[in-house]
């Protein structure tokens, strides 16, 4: 009994010990991180541990409603982006390059890209590596089973993930963040 008793102790100094070195080392360095860092990590961790798919674990997905077609999703996306005075600025029609490449039909999937570039230039200028986020994409994709999803990233990693961005340019990510969810559940519905 003594000698469990002396393990655990043994066990509760080294962990004593790490949690004081962790904070001496890390303290400083994690007072300078967005307030929100910890509550966007464990959102990630969650999504993570759920599906086990870093990818999946990022990225937002809605299912558009029954009976919309995607040229319907499309015109709400584009009529929802100028209402929120975001541009549509590309359109990549990814199953069609799979057709001509294989000579086959293929599901349904397109790349929509949409820019505020008052909030890129903010991007740019801060970082040039913020340019990998650039223009904002939103997936149309019909799944394998044949329903449609919009699919985009979760911008809450670079906004909140590591040190806290000026203000400005927070704000400005924050209202691109949710324009762009804003779009992908209005057009779900098939909004105007």
């Amino acid at each position: 009994m003594k000698l469990i008793r002396n393990l655990l102790a043994i066990i509760g100094l080294i962990a004593i010990l790490g949690l004081a070195f962790a904070y001496v080392r890390l303290g400083p360095r994690l007072a300078e991180f967005d307030p929100g860092f910890l509550d966007v990590y464990a959102e990630f961790a969650g999504r993570l541990l759920e599906t086990g798919d870093p990818g999946v674990a990022m990225m937002w997905a809605v299912p558009v409603e029954e009976g919309l077609s995607t040229d319907d999703v499309i015109a709400s996306m584009k009529s929802l982006a100028t209402a929120k005075e975001f541009l549509f600025v590309g359109e990549s029609p990814f199953y069609k390059q799979i057709e001509a490449i294989t000579g086959e039909s293929y599901r349904y999937v397109n790349f929509l890209s949409f820019c505020d570039a008052r909030v890129g230039q903010e991007m740019l200028e801060y970082r040039d590596q913020y340019s990998g986020f650039m223009p904002c994409r939103i997936a149309l994709v019909e799944d394998k089973q044949g329903k449609l999803w919009l699919y985009s990233m979760n911008l809450d990693l670079m906004i909140h993930g590591g040190k806290e961005l000026p203000e400005q340019l927070k704000g400005s990510a924050q209202r691109v963040r949710d324009t762009m969810h804003e779009i992908m559940v209005g057009a779900a519905a098939g909004e105007f």
